[in-house]
């Protein structure tokens, strides 16, 4: 314990001697607590890395709480959550919110940190209540409401997280907020929805294209809609704003699209409209959908023919194994070459990613309206390439 006890005066008194650079001015005097930082720095993590859980807690406890050391307090307090040393983190935090010599103004602060701590450790419901205490707060407010949102969107308790957010939007124009509000806003036309409340679906998705007109999810929900309400034209036409919307999106709208005429429609009579669209937004499924349409209004030969020429200006694995596929039947007969190229790109397509994240990278097969990953809105899309779209 003798040398525990000398690093930990050590790191005091080094750390007063920095603390007390500070208030000089002047470049040599900025040099010097520049380097005294870096000197603390390096002492703390030997400390933090070498040390006992009992020996943080004397170091931290013995530290003066002013002003001054407020800063400190809440670096080490950060530097044991972002290790994953959540524990820690909250010990430092509980500690220096619960001195009395803590000055007010850093009160709201501390309990956001403290706040943070206890969403990463998965304590929601005390996350919950001292983000609530600091709302009001007009320093750390408007982030204890963000990380508020964030933490019902994780419970998906998505009514709450549009309250705090239509709160939060009243004296913030921030175009990513009011995406969120109309994400948020669909979430619960999903759930009215799987309820078979349509009047409330309805509802809700007007919402939600005010919040953000832009709203991709808002329109398909709003084709299943119509759909369910019979008027299937109209849910057709529907399908086809999200190209105006963001034309990202449109294999999804194409996939339904082509789903609800096979079903309720004619594939056959979509040619021209699909043509116009691969046109101004070419896609390997925009592409597979408009060679069905003429395979159906022109026969086979016709369909081969525009899609090996698209082929060689925009080459894909899902067009080419299409292409086979037509080629084969057209013969009336596949060759074993044809099934083995077949059966080769099949299986390369097979575990691939369909999606991913514009901001963060991370990738699967499903679509995710919120990233897994990042926590944004509709930044998970299809991939494009010679492999996807």
């Amino acid at each position: 314990m003798d040398i525990v006890f000398q690093w930990l005066l050590l790191t005091v008194a080094v750390a007063a001697g920095w603390l007390a650079g500070r208030s000089g001015s002047g470049s040599r005097r900025s040099q010097t607590a520049i380097s005294d930082e870096e000197s603390v720095r390096d002492r703390l993590q030997f400390l933090f890395t070498n040390y006992s859980d009992q020996a943080v807690e004397n170091f931290v406890q013995s530290l003066a709480v002013n002003r001054d050391t407020v800063g400190l307090h809440l670096s080490i307090g950060s530097h044991f959550r972002n290790k994953g040393e959540t524990d820690r983190a909250i010990l430092i935090h509980q500690n220096l919110l619960g001195r009395p010599e803590l000055p007010a103004r850093y009160s709201p602060q501390v309990t956001l940190e403290l706040a943070l701590d206890y969403m990463n450790a998965g304590l929601l419901d005390r996350a919950e209540a001292l983000l609530h205490q600091i709302l009001g707060d007009r320093e750390y407010g408007r982030e204890g409401a963000r990380h508020l949102i964030e933490l019902y969107q994780q419970e998906r308790e998505w009514a709450k997280a549009a309250d705090v957010a239509r709160t939060l939007a009243r004296g913030d124009a921030d175009g990513a907020l009011f995406k969120t509000l109309a994400y948020l806003t669909c979430e619960q036309a999903d759930e009215a929805l799987r309820h078979d409340d349509r009047w409330a679906a309805q509802k809700l998705v007007k919402e939600a294209l005010e919040y953000d007109r832009a709203c991709v999810r808002a329109t398909l929900i709003m084709m299943t809609l119509l759909i369910r309400q019979g008027s299937f034209r109209e849910a057709g036409r529907e399908s086809l704003k999200v190209f105006d919307q963001n034309p990202e999106f449109g294999p999804e709208a194409i996939d339904r699209l082509m789903k609800l005429e096979h079903e309720h429609g004619d594939v056959s009579r979509l040619g021209r409209k699909l043509r116009k669209l691969y046109e101004r937004h070419p896609s390997t499924s925009l592409l597979l959908a408009l060679v069905e349409s003429v395979e159906r209004a022109s026969g086979r030969p016709a369909a081969i023919d525009l899609l090996r020429q698209e082929l060689e200006l925009r080459p894909s694995v899902r067009g080419l194994l299409r292409l086979v596929e037509l080629a084969g039947y057209e013969k009336g007969m596949t060759t074993d070459e044809g099934r083995l190229v077949s059966r080769i790109g099949h299986l390369l397509l097979a575990n691939r990613p369909v999606y991913r994240c514009v901001e963060c990278g991370f990738s699967g097969q499903r679509l995710h309206w919120l990233c897994p990953s990042c926590k944004q809105w509709e930044t998970v899309r299809p991939i494009q390439g010679v492999e996807a779209e």
